[in-house]
């Protein structure tokens, strides 16, 4: 017989094994950018398999949040957003209640350009503290209680990068004790720094392409722990221990905007974008300690924008420029396409997709390669740019952000 002693060191020892690679213990948290394992998967079940004609019902709005598009990060009781207030870039925190404001910190200028000011990026929270990357490349730890700042520097004036025409993008991805960003200097594509002191571990010295707008991913491929990433010029995978490039894949790269978080699954790679490019699923060998990759197919079938793509029973759904698709996974055969409620981007839960449109519509669809089923849409005020910030599923919510507004929906079944 087990003993409540024995049980609860087994709860211990999942939660430490689940913190060592800097994932949350909760299953209802969405701690960074595209949740848990950053699949753009969520792990809620019980939800609403139906939406009423004017959508879920709404729990609280939240205002002043500050300009921007990026998305959010959940953990335990409180919500992270990045916004831009009186020309300077900031986070801030939320109840996950009631979404009333908790504390805020301003991390330096703000960027602005012709799409619009603010950041672009998702805070990531891990034991305690959130990482944040402004879009002019301030990247701070900070504690999550209060906001106290652990460190901070500038990886573009640190590592010889520039900003790029859009700004930085991307969301910092902890790993075991390192947090993965992509300044983009000459020699110094990707960088890895320690998470509690901000100390430099590891520079990519074999990769000099300028950033992407795209957020990295990691895996084990065959035992080597793997970064993978869209850069400004390719599909690149780097080895997590050292820094060490290990493949560089340009096809599924355009020269405008890389934006769609990579894809792994059972040692494959799908890389997506836009401007006429399209995708491609790369198979994945480890030998020697090194990755190396081989194209399985490439499509024009997908040409992902900044929507990104799910992965869900062998299928991927997102958008093929304006038009929501499905493709088989490991063909890159196309199941169905449809125009459903606009570009937009796509997140999963409980055997749906949802989806925000930049043309401020919510949609709620089957994810199943049968066809497309819509399960219902509504409307969200216009803010006056396009609705870019990917929403998320936590807790039996629906959390809509367009630029400095915050909304949750209650989507749990009843």
């Amino acid at each position: 017989m087990l003993t409540r002693g024995f049980l609860l060191t087994l709860v211990c020892v999942a939660a430490m094994a689940a913190g060592a690679r800097g994932q949350p213990a909760s299953g209802s948290d969405w701690p960074q950018w595209r949740g848990p394992d950053r699949t753009g998967l969520s792990r809620e079940s019980a939800l609403l398999r139906q939406w009423p004609a004017s959508g879920p019902a709404l729990r609280w709005s939240a205002a002043n949040l500050g300009a921007g598009y990026g998305s959010l990060a959940v953990s335990g009781d409180r919500i992270f957003v990045q916004g831009a207030r009186a020309g300077r870039s900031i986070v801030s925190t939320l109840n996950r209640a009631d979404g009333k404001g908790l504390w805020s910190k301003a991390l330096g200028p703000a960027g602005d350009n012709g799409m619009g000011s603010g950041p672009r990026s998702t805070p990531t929270v891990d034991g305690g503290r959130v990482y944040v990357l402004t879009e002019n490349g301030d990247l701070a730890c900070l504690l999550a209680k209060d906001g106290t700042s652990v460190w901070q520097r500038n990886i573009l004036k640190d590592f010889g990068g520039r900003n790029i025409p859009w700004l930085l993008s991307e969301s910092p991805l902890v790993d075991g004790n390192q947090v993965i960003v992509t300044p983009g200097g000459r020699n110094a594509g990707m960088v890895a720094l320690d998470k509690m002191s901000g100390k430099t571990i590891w520079v990519s010295k074999e990769l000099s392409d300028q950033a992407g707008y795209a957020s990295p991913i990691v895996a084990d491929v065959q035992g080597v722990r793997t970064i993978m990433t869209l850069t400004a010029a390719a599909g690149v995978g780097v080895r997590a221990s050292d820094g060490k490039l290990m493949w560089r894949y340009s096809s599924a790269a355009n020269r405008t905007a890389n934006v769609a978080t990579p894809v792994f699954s059972d040692n494959k790679v799908f890389y997506s974008s836009a401007y006429g490019t399209g995708s491609a699923l790369l198979g994945l060998r480890a030998a020697g300690g090194v990755v190396t990759a081989q194209e399985i197919y490439f499509t024009r079938e997908m040409k992902n924008h900044h929507g990104g793509v799910v992965l869900v029973n062998g299928y991927v759904y997102g958008y093929d420029n304006s038009i929501l698709t499905c493709l088989e996974f490991a063909t890159g055969k196309r199941m169905w396409r449809h125009r459903s409620v606009g570009k937009g981007s796509v997140t999963y839960a409980d055997g749906h997709l949802y989806i925000l449109s930049e043309n401020n519509v919510v949609g709620f669809v089957e994810a199943t390669p049968a066809g497309y089923r819509e399960k219902g849409r509504f409307k969200i005020r216009d803010q006056g740019w396009p609705s870019r910030a990917h929403p998320v599923v936590s807790g039996g919510r629906l959390y809509v952000r367009n630029q400095g507004t915050l909304v949750s929906y209650d989507i749990g079944a009843r």
